[in-house]
């Protein structure tokens, strides 16, 4: 039986140099690579090829059962997409709405969570809050009433007064979200499809959650690790059906 045998390396014909060199690229970069980045740092000869070891790469850094945040959290949500016409409030038909969850430390922020949602109905909402903070903190929200009948949780509603007291009501959740979109739009180049916007909040999870570690190295073996506790993906998995006709997908 191979050693890559149940990770995310099974299957592959590349050796694992190139995997370990597309993880330092990963993890040496304050902000991370794109596929043609990485593409054209390794000379690989297919964009697809880039592409799919960043997403598996990816599917490794936020791991299941993570430990969840505690304390005080900041929860709310933001959209991601193109200008939309028609939509009222926080109604949306083609916008990606993402949660994000930001752990109170003193004035600044511990750790994070984001994830992409389908709505902002009670059920998703709660559903979120339960993965993602341990029960007895305190959640502090807006006042959309969504948030309302939170169960094992001190709940901290906050209601704006007016639109622009969001960012002093919720401080630490609203420079996240600055935080992610120039990073989607830097790094990325805002060319992020929602089939995969999951992948990417993972990546900027493990990023913000470590940024304190003054070890490139210790990034690398944390990703290597994870990577080698990872169960294997195949490019099916990943891939839209039209990525293979086409040749592109985000």
């Amino acid at each position: 039986m191979s050693v890559t045998a149940g990770t995310i390396f099974q299957d592959s014909n590349l050796p694992l140099t190139i995997w370990f060199r597309t993880m330092w690229q990963i993890t040496s970069q304050k902000n991370g690579i794109s596929a043609l980045g990485l593409q054209r740092v390794l000379g690989l000869g297919s964009y697809k090829t880039a592409w799919a070891m960043l997403h598996k790469l990816r599917r490794a850094m936020v791991r299941a059962g993570h430990d969840r945040l505690d304390g005080v959290v900041e929860v709310d949500e933001t959209y991601w997409g193109g200008e939309e016409t028609g939509a009222i409030g926080r109604r949306t038909e083609l916008k990606a709405i993402i949660i994000v969850a930001a752990q109170e430390d003193g004035k600044g922020i511990g750790r994070i969570r984001l994830r992409s949602i389908p709505d902002v109905t009670r059920a998703t909402l709660h559903g979120f809050i339960a993965q993602s903070v341990a029960p007895g903190s305190t959640v502090r929200t807006d006042g959309l009433p969504a948030y309302l009948g939170l169960d094992g949780y001190v709940h901290d509603r906050q209601v704006q007064r007016r639109q622009e007291e969001g960012e002093h009501v919720l401080p630490r959740v609203h420079r996240v979200i600055s935080l992610l979109k120039r990073w989607l739009l830097g790094t990325h180049q805002g060319a992020i499809g929602q089939d995969h916007l999951n992948d990417y909040l993972d990546e900027l999870t493990f990023r913000f959650n470590r940024r304190t570690s003054t070890s490139r190295g210790k990034l690398f073996y944390r990703l290597a690790q994870q990577a080698a506790q990872t169960d294997p993906v195949t490019f099916a998995t990943l891939a839209k059906p039209q990525f293979i006709a086409s040749g592109g997908v985000k």
